[in-house]
């Protein structure tokens, strides 16, 4: 009796034993793909919370607290111009919502460059950078680029006309003699005729552009345009190049060369009088007068 008591204490030591060996491999083996599980994930991504739209926004509607919402933001991407508070996207509640100048998709981050401030319209005093004013300038079919402007776009502007004095600072020129010069460049359209929707895409042949300019440039475009004819030169999205001074006159168009024509040497004029003494006629040298 004994012998079998001691047997079965035995096995059940030894079944003990193997369980306790089996289930440290078992947690061994699941702490090593736990640890390689945790090597492999991505960092921890920081967030900041930002408003950003519910519903889809067009232009000229108006942005009320009902139509945000807040939601993380993975800090590294953050845009500028993000809107993290209420009272920074709503100083003064629903009593003065912001208004959209740009559309806004569901679920896209609220940024300053595409609302305008508390209480303003989409009009185009409030795409008017400090110190910028707003001109317009005439254009047709040929001059407004066959209809392709868009606001938000960039233009270099030219002027056409006659050169009413003789003479620049480059070359003699004939009184009256036409020439194109650039006088403005990466000026940018803030409307076209009476719309300011930057998200426009239909073409539009326009009858007037409004650029935003310095008040100096207003009065160097307002004389361009009352002595001569503009046109404009669409510069390209991703263009930050800036053109050189461009001046260009019939001649230097066709390559031709200006003629000098050499003027006769002026005779010098002698002035005499005549005297007679008895048969002698006597001339004396007196100053010419007119």
């Amino acid at each position: 009796m004994r012998l079998v008591f001691g047997l079965v204490l035995f096995l059940g030591l030894g079944l003990a034993g193997f369980a306790v060996y089996m289930a440290k491999n078992y947690i061994q083996a699941y702490q090593t793909q736990l640890a390689e599980e945790r090597a492999n994930r991505d960092p921890s991504i920081d967030t900041v919370e930002v408003y950003v739209a519910k519903k889809s926004l067009k232009y000229g509607q108006q942005l009320k607290a009902e139509d945000v919402r807040l939601t993380p933001f993975p800090m590294a991407s953050l845009p500028e111009g993000v809107y993290k508070t209420n009272e920074a996207l709503f100083p003064e509640g629903d009593d003065e919502p912001r208004t959209v100048l740009r559309a806004i998709e569901k679920n896209e981050a609220i940024l300053a460059v595409k609302v305008t401030g508390p209480g303003e319209d989409a009009g185009i005093t409030s795409q008017l950078e400090k110190g910028k004013r707003a001109f317009a300038i005439k254009v047709d079919v040929s001059s407004g680029v066959s209809g392709f402007l868009r606001p938000g776009d960039r233009v270099d502007v030219y002027w056409t006309g006659a050169v009413n004095f003789n003479g620049t600072s480059s070359e003699q020129r004939s009184f009256g003699e036409e020439v194109t010069k650039l006088i403005e460049t990466g000026v940018k359209l803030i409307a076209v005729d009476q719309v300011a929707n930057g998200d426009t895409t239909e073409a539009m042949i326009a009858r007037t552009v409004t650029v935003a300019v310095l008040p100096q440039q207003v009065a160097a475009l307002a004389q361009a345009q009352s002595s001569g004819r503009l046109s404009l030169s669409l510069v390209g999205a991703d263009d930050e190049t800036v053109a050189d001074a461009i001046e260009v006159d019939q001649r230097s168009l066709l390559g031709l060369q200006q003629v000098v024509v050499e003027k006769a040497p002026v005779k010098e004029e002698v002035c005499t009088i005549k005297s007679r003494r008895g048969s002698e006629v006597i001339e004396t040298p007196i100053p010419c007068t007119n």
